[in-house]
């Protein structure tokens, strides 16, 4: 998939969509995604002046939405009418710093998938090495439960 395929199954848009290219699909099984990792990011602003480090916490949502998309197409959830979020982490940990110009690859592996909450292992690596990995929950709900 690519970015305007991406845009069509998540709703999530700049500065928070943090999936450039899913390269690997196996419906209801597992998912591989690209997030780009560039110094215009406006979270480099902050985060750190002089020492640009990609938070981890940016690492685990990029995780989630590859984990989102490989819910949402393997359960067939119709866009517009359902929302995946996130529903928990567990054991996440974070091995190595990543930096502008770096490229995350995302690998989630399916432990159980179900609409109403779907468990997935995920790892992100930078050039072969792991730098981070957690479990990690999605639920889906119909949008007319979760409006306010």
């Amino acid at each position: 998939m690519d970015i305007l395929e991406i845009m069509e199954v998540l709703p999530h848009r700049y500065p928070l969509l943090l999936v450039d290219k899913i390269v690997e699909y196996e419906e209801g099984k597992r998912i591989v995604g690209i997030k780009n990792v560039s110094v215009n990011e406006p979270v480099f602003q902050g985060h750190f002046p002089g020492f640009p480090l990609f938070p981890g916490v940016y690492i685990l949502e990029a995780m989630a939405q590859v984990g989102g998309i490989l819910m949402i197409k393997s359960l067939n959830l119709e866009i517009g009418k359902y929302a995946v979020v996130f529903a928990g982490i567990d054991d996440a940990r974070f091995k190595r710093p990543v930096f502008p110009g770096d490229q995350l690859v995302m690998e989630l592996e399916v432990i159980s998938l179900k609409k109403a909450l779907s468990k997935m292992r995920g790892v992100a690596k930078v050039d072969g090495q792991v730098v981070a990995q957690a479990t990690l929950y999605a639920a889906s709900r119909k949008l007319e439960e979760v409006k306010r």
